[in-house]
């Protein structure tokens, strides 16, 4: 069976999973259990719009789970069918930021593919944030300068409560030689970041805005 969840279904998955324990902690009503299992087993199998027989069968235990050791053999199973990131190259980098001279990205070796619906990273040469995102079929990258705020706040990326900073990329203008600056806070870890992910509209909110 060939991977068919995104990196931000499964951190929603593992989410729910989290919601299971909960419950089974904290309630002794057989009814209020019985509700929260269905309820969280229709969130991850809606989902996805077009689950084969065998996807479903692989998702289906999630109202099983009762305990954290459940919900990690759980995990376990479904994460080798979780699509990972595709892997960058030079050429996109050069691509996506044409006017950012010797920039490279981060080495990905010793990060898990599976778990990253962004590349995020400081280039500490410039100053600068860069980011590279789906969006459309493709990739998109968005840059700027990010200002530690010091404090943790609301991520406009993952929508966590994190350590935050203002993320300011420039524009142009609708008259010729002017540029526009746009900022939105969020998390200064990007791999943070990227593990509190259980959708992807809010990236796609901030690509609009700032692109």
């Amino acid at each position: 069976m060939e991977p068919f969840i995104r990196s931000e279904q499964y951190n929603f998955i593992k989410l729910q999973t989290q919601i299971l324990i909960n419950g089974h902690a904290t309630a002794n009503d057989r009814d209020v259990i019985n509700t929260l299992k269905t309820v969280s087993k229709e969130r991850v199998l809606q989902l996805f719009s077009d689950l084969n027989e065998d996807q479903k069968q692989l998702l289906d235990p999630v109202d099983t789970i009762k305990d954290p050791a459940q919900a990690e053999n759980f995990l376990l199973q479904i994460k080798p069918y979780v699509i990972p990131f595709k892997e960058i190259t030079e050429k996109t980098i050069k691509k996506l930021f044409p006017k950012a001279k010797k920039l490279k990205a981060p080495s990905l070796e010793t990060v898990d593919l599976r778990e990253i619906s962004y590349l995020g990273w400081d280039d500490h040469g410039s100053g600068r944030k860069f980011i590279i995102a789906p969006h459309h079929d493709t990739f998109t990258g968005l840059h700027g300068t990010i200002k530690p705020a010091n404090k943790k706040g609301i991520c406009a990326i993952c929508s966590r409560f994190e350590e935050i900073g203002m993320f300011m990329s420039e524009t142009k203008g609708k008259v010729q030689g002017t540029f526009i600056k746009k900022g939105n806070y969020i998390c200064l870890d990007s791999m943070k970041c990227n593990q509190n992910i259980t959708t992807l509209e809010k990236m796609t909110d901030l690509i609009e805005r700032l692109k």
